[in-house]
Order: structure tokens, then sequence, then C-alpha cells
């Protein structure tokens, strides 16, 4: 008994120190957190307008039929390299043919009749001088032979449009490029105005983007960009904004806007798909943190500042900012420790335990 009696304080004892210990433990630990903490630090901030487009040829050439004809000639299929002045199609037709034809005769005849007043108006003259015809027979003879000088005139101009008529059945490509259309064959019945041909000039390629109307305002041309292919993802190209079109879109609320590639990338087709982003500020020397790291309360943006191993609720006033990261402008200085991830728990003056992670 005496044995048991001397045991309770002893086992009393060992079970306070227990829970004290237990309550010190819990304590310290709910006062406590693993942070994730990066360095501030400075770097370069690039601000940049976000957009996607397709690629397009510069000079693309939609060639119609200007008269009626049967194909009698394809000079290029789809696919095929062209020259400038290469003759493409050709139509035959009977109708400019026979009109030239009735030109070049109806010219032939008034070159005569001109001709043989000119003789005349030199008879009527000789004659005046001698006194053998009247003043009133050689100004007849002269105003005789100005209208038939006339008329040779008008002849000659309706002979050069049937000429040119009869070049309207060839069609020829106006530069060097790719016949991307070509939808007629050999004994084709065309109509007038029909678009028979394309061609694009494969040697200068533009991008052409929509932009939001509220970025419109930052877009300058001769602005740089850099662009990216869908059938090219891992390979980034420079360019420069060319031209803006001042029109916006009243569907999507968009502007076009041109983008020219420095260097022009091998195996680039009319029609594929590119983003764009077009650099509109450069700040080379930004206090930066990463947008994850800040919190808002009341309309004041805060960070976790770890000082002294513990956590401080640090108000700091926001500059420029790119996707990823912020420019803080004051309440951060380089070197500063902060938490990359805040939670809602968190609370001033918790104790941190750094996890390591990269530098801003």
């Amino acid at each position: 008994m005496n044995s048991f009696q001397k045991f309770i304080p002893k086992y009393s004892i060992a079970l306070a120190l227990l829970f004290i210990a237990t309550l010190f433990f819990l304590m310290t630990k709910g006062n406590s957190v693993d942070i994730e903490a990066g360095e501030v630090n400075n770097a370069e901030l690039i601000q940049a307008i976000y957009a996607t487009g397709f690629v397009e040829a510069d000079a693309v050439a939609n060639l119609g039929a200007e008269c009626s004809g049967t194909v009698s000639y394809i000079g290029a299929l789809e696919g095929q390299q062209v020259t400038a002045g290469q003759k493409i199609l050709q139509f035959d037709s009977p109708q400019p043919l026979l009109a030239l034809r009735e030109a070049r005769a109806s010219l032939a005849e008034q070159e005569a009749l001109a001709r043989d007043n000119r003789l005349r108006t030199t008879r009527k003259k000789n004659l005046f001088t001698e006194g053998a015809v009247s003043r009133q027979d050689l100004e007849d003879a002269e105003k005789n032979s100005i209208q038939s000088e006339e008329r040779l005139q008008q002849k000659a101009i309706q002979l050069k449009m049937r000429k040119d008529d009869l070049k309207k059945l060839t069609v020829t490509s106006p530069f060097s490029g790719i016949m991307t259309l070509q939808n007629v064959k050999v004994g084709d019945y065309v109509m007038a105005n029909t678009l028979v041909a394309r061609v694009v000039d494969t040697s200068r390629y533009i991008v052409s983007v929509e932009v939001d109307e509220l970025d419109i305002p930052r877009i300058r041309n001769g602005q740089t960009a850099t662009v990216a292919f869908d059938a090219y993802p891992d390979k980034r190209h420079s360019a420069v904004v060319s031209r803006i079109v001042p029109q916006t879109d009243r569907v999507t609320k968009t502007s076009k806007i041109y983008l020219a590639l420095d260097h022009l990338p091998l195996n680039i087709q009319s029609g594929m798909t590119a983003t764009a982003n077009i650099i509109y500020n450069i700040r080379p020397n930004a206090l930066l943190v990463k947008k994850s790291s800040l919190f808002e309360e009341n309309r004041q943006s805060y960070v976790w500042k770890i000082d002294n191993g513990r956590l401080k609720k640090q108000p700091v006033r926001q500059g420029a900012s790119d996707m990823t990261f912020v420019e803080v402008l004051h309440g951060l200085k380089k070197g500063d420790k902060i938490a990359l991830a805040p939670e809602k728990s968190l609370h001033e003056g918790m104790e941190v335990r750094i996890i390591p992670s990269k530098k801003l």
C-alpha cells in the first residue's frame, strides 16, 4: 500500500509534464507554417498585347475571264510556279476575232477616204489660187478633210479596242508566284467575269491578327512583335507592326493589325494559324514579384514578407505588369523574401519554415 501511494505522485507529475509538452507543441505548431518563398529581384518587364490571326500573302491576284469563251490552252496548274507575264489560260471566241476584222476593214476604208479628202483639198487650194473655184468650195473641202481625219482617229481607236478585247482571251500572271487556284480544263466554256485562277506571291507573306479595341490605343506602326505558328509551335519569329486598319468590327469588337516578318520562315503557307505578342512597353530594370504572391484587402495590395523568420503583412504599390509578374513601385526592395502563394490561413507574426524556391 505504501508503495502504491508513493507511485501516484510520480505518475501525476509525469502526466502533468506530458500535458505541458503537448500543449506547447500544439501552440508552437499552430503558429508556424511551411512557406514556399522567393527573393525579390530586378529584371526586365515586357508588356505585350496577345493576338491571334492567320498568315496572308501580301500580293494575291484573283484572275477572271474578261470575256466568254472556250478554254483552248492551260499553261499552269494548281501548286505550280508561274512567272510574271506567263500565259496561264487561253480562250477561243469568234466574236472578238470578227470584231477585229471589221475594225481593220473600217479603218482601211476610212484611211482611203481621208487620203482622197486630203488630195481634194490640195487641188481646191490650187484652183482657188488660180481663181477657178470660190472660197466656199475651198472651205467645204477643208471641212470634209478635217472631218475625215477625225473619223480616221476614231477608227484607229476602235481598232485598238478590238485588239485589247482579243488580248482578254488570254489570262496571264501579273507577277511571279504559285498558282493556288485553277478550276477549269480544256474544252470548258467560261462566262465572262468568272474567277478562273489565283496567283499568290510566296516571297512576301504577312500575318494579320485581330486586336481588342481596348488595346488599339497602345499600338503604333513600327512596334516589334513575336510571332508563333501553330504548325511550328517551338519556333518564334520577329516581326513589326506594318499596318493598322482604322476600323473596329461591331460584332467582335476587334481591329485588324498587319505584321511584317523580319525573316520569312521556310514552308510557311497562306492560311496558317498564328499567334502574336505585340510589345508596347519595356521596363528594363523593374522590381518584380509574381502576381500569385499578391493579395488585396480593402483595395490595398499586400504581400507576406518574411522578416526575421516571421510573416509580416507588407503593403505595396503596383506598377506595370505582364501575364506573370507585377512591378512593385513602393513597399519592397531587392533581396526581400516573400511568400509566393499566400493562403487565407496566414496571419501576422507566424513563424516561417522556408521551402527553397527559384528566384523571381
